[in-house]
């Protein structure tokens, strides 16, 4: 059992079976399809949270105080790679928070720039997808543009 809650505040219960998966022969994005979006933005989003929890504790742990300057420094790198990890989770989270958002706007699913459907097996692989793919590749060849100008 999944829920979604409308703009309005209303709480709506949607059955998921276990083995559900969206399909393209019904409705886009129907209540069943957008309750199983956010279980998996939820899922992904709490995983992320658990990992990063998980960090903290090891890094509360084990110190820096290896007696040897190259074990110190292979560490700090370690624990600098992890960091930086972390960073990029901590900005994945607010994309995860962000297609949330769009669920409960009911805009989820659907292209930002042209306002199409989104294809089901971009956003089974990529959730947080704000574009279609051809807007993406679009969008992507003008930014290389830019940066080559």
């Amino acid at each position: 059992m999944a829920f979604l809650w409308s703009r309005a505040g209303n709480v709506s219960a949607v059955d998921l079976d276990e083995g559900y998966r969206p399909s393209p022969d019904e409705p886009f994005m129907n209540d069943r399809q957008l309750a199983y979006f956010r279980a998996k933005l939820l899922d992904w989003k709490e995983a992320i949270l658990k990992e990063s929890a998980g960090t903290l504790q090891q890094l509360q742990i084990d110190s820096l105080r290896e007696p040897d300057l190259t074990d110190r420094a292979s560490s700090e790198t370690d624990w600098s790679i992890e960091l930086r990890t972390r960073d990029r989770q901590r900005k994945l989270i607010s994309k995860i928070d962000a297609a949330l958002r769009r669920i409960e706007e009911g805009e989820y699913g659907y292209c930002e720039v042209t306002g199409e459907p989104i294809s089901l097996g971009r956003l089974e692989a990529r959730p947080i997808a704000t574009m279609t793919l051809e807007a993406q590749e679009r969008h992507e060849r003008n930014e290389k543009v830019s940066r080559e100008e």
